[in-house]
């Protein structure tokens, strides 16, 4: 513990206030939560780095000048977006030193393999193979994720959650574009061995708003260790 957060603590059990607790313990030092357009990973990420005190790693996809345009005219917009998208996330990771013993735990709502996965389902073909190459030449040394969270929801939830948090250029995303990236992400995760796995039906829960079930989703995170767990309301216990 920290001098001044000891300190703090102090003053405050002398005043008869009762001490601020400090975050419960985690083995994991990168929980990486993922899932598709409109599921709630970023808001996640951002609940669960706060319960852990935790780095909070987040992509920015507001700050790409090129994404209402992909929304409007996926054809013409494709290209720029991803790429800017690959160029902002390479650098992002390329700055997390995974080997540093100091280094804070953090928590980030996206793998650096999900731009691929984009890649694919928003590019032509000719498009992929330029995209690949850029990709080649960054060689970035991504860290790799002690835990992720993969987020599932159909696709009618998650166009529900769209309409709902009101970001004016994501009205513009038609059905089907979710519909092919849903799948992909699900053919991805099928295959996904790189770190352990907790895959969450958050179609079933609301993390965000119910304490219970951000609570339990919490504790479920924090036991995880190894392997491919499903987290499901219904039979949660069984975690």
């Amino acid at each position: 513990m920290s001098e001044p957060k000891a300190k703090s603590r102090a003053k405050a059990a002398a005043r008869g206030a009762a001490p601020v607790p400090a975050p419960a313990p985690t083995p994991h030092r990168f929980i990486v939560i993922e899932g598709p357009i409109g599921v709630g990973k970023t808001s996640l990420a951002t609940k669960v780095a706060a319960s852990l005190g935790a780095e909070l790693v987040l992509e920015n996809a507001d700050q790409n000048p090129f994404l209402e345009r992909f929304y409007r005219q996926p054809r013409s917009g494709a290209l720029p977006a991803q790429l800017y998208f690959l160029f902002q996330r390479a650098q992002q990771l390329a700055g997390l030193n995974q080997h540093d013993l100091f280094a804070p735990l953090r928590v980030g709502d996206y793998l650096f393999d999900k731009d691929r996965l984009f890649a694919r389902v928003t590019l032509e073909d000719e498009e992929f193979r330029l995209y690949e190459q850029v990709h080649a030449r960054l060689a970035v040394d991504a860290p790799t994720p002690d835990l992720v969270v993969y987020l599932q929801a159909p696709i009618d939830v998650l166009l529900d959650r769209i309409q709902r948090r009101g970001i004016r250029y994501e009205h513009y995303i038609e059905r089907a574009y979710l519909e092919r990236l849903n799948a992909a992400y699900a053919r991805f995760f099928h295959e996904y061995d790189g770190a352990p796995l907790l895959i969450v039906n958050a179609a079933a829960i609301d993390p965000l708003h119910n304490e219970s079930d951000y609570e339990e989703l919490l504790a479920a995170i924090r036991r995880m260790q190894r392997g491919r767990l499903y987290y499901n309301p219904m039979r949660h216990a069984a975690i």
